[in-house]
């Protein structure tokens, strides 16, 4: 077993929930959009007084947009992140060969500030510095704060991003599928507003704060903007039929 596994294996303890990669903020944030997004286009349309087929348009193009939209800032922001990275891990990688010495002792004045003593930082920079791959390793960690062995992927944020702000934003739409008028306008809301308390409950939870604070702030911020564009809608009073 290589030392970077063990490494890993060491690290890897309950203590800490996996929290890298941009997979849970693409997630919280492509589902809280979605349905935000889309509650608000929904009532912003039902209050111009339009027919349900013009909100169901509306709700679906507002969907699909929303989404391909989400899923592509995701990708080029990752990716754009993930380059400048690697850049900086290729610059590192040439100092080390080039300027080992002052590479090691950079790392053992880095050891040092964590409160290690001067020799002993000085050991364990030389023993990290034995093996080329392992000093990148360590060098990125301790500079840039990043694992150059666990960088997020693009495509797998984009795709989630893209899907969870569908079902977010679909949400909304459901009452409109068989409905229309203020019925389908209310349950809207109601879907909204319960969906976005779940959110902010498992927002809460995951960041190990208070659930009900959590809940309650989506859902007054999503019936603020809910009053807001319901009442533009109203005040433009269009019918298109």
């Amino acid at each position: 077993m290589s030392r970077h596994s063990v490494s890993r294996r060491t690290e890897a303890h309950p203590g800490h929930r996996q929290v890298s990669g941009g997979l849970a903020r693409a997630a919280v944030f492509g589902m809280s959009d979605g349905l935000t997004s889309n509650v608000l286009l929904v009532l912003g349309f039902a209050g111009s007084g339009v027919s349900a087929s013009v909100v169901r348009l509306a709700g679906v193009a507002g969907a699909m947009a929303g989404a391909v939209s989400m899923a592509a800032g995701e990708w080029i922001s990752i990716s754009a992140q993930n380059e400048l990275i690697l850049r900086e891990l290729a610059v590192e990688r040439h100092e080390l060969v080039v300027n080992a010495v002052a590479e090691q002792r950079e790392l053992a004045a880095m050891y040092e500030d964590h409160g290690m003593e001067p020799s002993t930082a000085q050991r364990a920079a030389a023993d990290v510095m034995r093996d080329p791959d392992r000093a990148l390793d360590v060098h990125a960690r301790e500079e840039f704060g990043i694992d150059p062995r666990d960088l997020p992927s693009a495509w797998q944020a984009s795709a989630l991003s893209f899907l969870c702000f569908v079902v977010g934003a679909a949400l909304p739409v459901f009452p409109w599928l068989g409905g229309s008028g203020t019925s389908a306008t209310v349950w809207s809301v109601a879907i909204g507003v319960v969906a976005a308390a779940a959110l902010g409950w498992a927002i809460g939870r995951f960041a190990e704060r208070s659930r009900m604070r959590s809940a309650s702030r989506q859902v007054a911020i999503l019936l603020l903007a809910c009053v807001v564009t319901y009442s533009i809608g109203r005040a433009l009073n269009v019918d298109v039929g």
